[in-house]
């Protein structure tokens, strides 16, 4: 029987999430018993509770494929969490409603740990509407935070980015450290799991090359401890670079840098962290600081990204349809590693439930014993994922992306007020 799919994109977008629907879009076309229109929820999951749904059929399959190499999300996504079905049963019975209305039999919902619950809760109500819905996970999230996945595209090329950041900083601060700036500071993403601060010490091949600390969540932050290692650096290489990840933690567990409010999903704002620490050593040292956020930069840097987490991007995009059509239901696919040298990897399966909600942190056997570096092996994880340039086509200079019609389907339904 031939069904429709719906894809969405959820939560924070990343360099390579549109290589995702790119694999998803492509792979379709190859199930034409299967799977008759891809039609994506414009705002993420808000598209079909709102039912404003883009027909992707429309679309150049020139544009389609440009996705590839295209930052951002090409759909929109939103940061939206649907309840528990017993607070919330009304938005679930929505959902089943559009896909009934529209005649969609598969949901593949490409976000991070919220949105692997949100798939999970959609397969089971679908089952207790009488309207079964085959629902697939696609991971993606740049904090690396996902369970059972050996890595989450998106984070590689964050990766890859915070580390060629740092190191060409380093350089920079050098070059003025006897007269002028001596610390710097990059604040990175990472609410409760330092992947993206690991990443900044590949840019480190040798002793004294920048950077000199790192600061994780995982590690709660001692104030002398801290200046203490940062003066040393100074007297020892005569300036001192430091990434720290925006969810560092005070020795009572309270954020260093809490902006205040949450968001949609029930989580503190962070900003602010690299200033914080930058003024600390300045009120403790004297020294001139210069600080720097990363932001929106890090994930949107599409233009650096690595080939290798475009290449497993695009793979679990089409793995995701492979499993949909195969009626593979509540599920995700997961990248295996195989082998580290030479690095090899090939496409999982992990199970919707075993995902939902859990968040991977970094090993402690990945942080240094004085908890300012990486070890070895955290190096020899890490390395693979940034490997390989995939750059996008330029035009005059600029990298040249794509952006596609998004024409929406007719509504047959009644307005919903979320």
């Amino acid at each position: 029987m031939v069904r429709n799919a719906f894809y969405a994109q959820s939560g924070g977008v990343t360099a390579v999430i549109n290589a995702s629907a790119c694999g998803v879009l492509e792979t379709a076309k190859n199930y034409p018993d299967k799977i008759g229109k891809v039609l994506a929820g414009r705002n993420g999951i808000i598209g079909a509770l709102e039912e404003d749904l883009i027909d992707t059929s429309l679309e150049n399959p020139v544009d389609i494929h440009a996705l590839r190499h295209t930052p951002g999300g090409a759909f929109g996504s939103c940061r939206y969490k649907l309840k528990g079905l017993d607070q919330h049963r009304a938005q679930y019975e929505r959902l089943i409603d559009v896909f009934r209305a529209h005649d969609i039999g598969y949901f593949l919902y490409n976000g991070g740990n919220d949105s692997m619950d949100t798939a999970l809760k959609v397969s089971q109500i679908g089952q207790q509407l009488g309207y079964p819905v085959v629902c697939v996970g696609i991971p993606k999230t740049v904090d690396n935070d996902l369970p059972i996945t050996d890595t989450c595209p998106g984070f590689g090329s964050v990766a890859k980015y915070v580390a060629t950041s740092i190191r060409e900083a380093g350089y920079d601060v050098a070059s003025m450290a006897k007269t002028s700036t001596k610390i710097f500071v990059l604040e990175v993403m990472g609410r409760h799991a330092g992947w993206i601060t690991a990443a900044c010490g590949l840019a480190a091949e040798s002793a004294g090359e920048a950077p000199h600390i790192l600061l994780f969540p995982e590690i709660p932050f001692d104030e002398e401890k801290f200046l203490v290692r940062v003066s040393e650096t100074v007297g020892r290489h005569g300036y001192c670079c430091i990434g720290v990840s925006e969810g560092l933690l005070y020795k009572d567990g309270n954020l260093m840098a809490e902006a205040g409010g949450k968001d949609a999903f029930g989580h503190a704002q962070l900003g602010g962290v690299g200033q914080v620490i930058a003024q600390l050593v300045k009120d403790r040292t004297g020294m001139k600081y210069h600080w720097a956020l990363a932001d929106y930069l890090q994930r949107s840097a599409r233009h650096l990204a690595s080939k290798t987490d475009v290449e497993q991007a695009y793979a679990v995009g089409k793995s995701a349809v492979e499993l949909a059509v195969a009626d593979r239901n509540a599920v995700m696919p997961t990248i295996v590693r195989v082998s580290d040298a030479p690095y090899r990897w090939e496409i999982g399966v992990a199970e919707l439930k075993d995902v939902a909600n859990v968040e991977k942190k970094m090993p402690r056997a990945f942080i240094s014993a004085d908890g300012f570096g990486i070890t070895e092996e955290c190096r020899r994880y890490l390395a693979p994922l940034i490997a390989g340039e995939d750059f996008p086509p330029y035009r005059d200079g600029l990298p040249h992306y794509v952006r596609l019609q998004n024409i929406s389907v007719g509504k047959k339904l009644p307005v919903f007020s979320i």
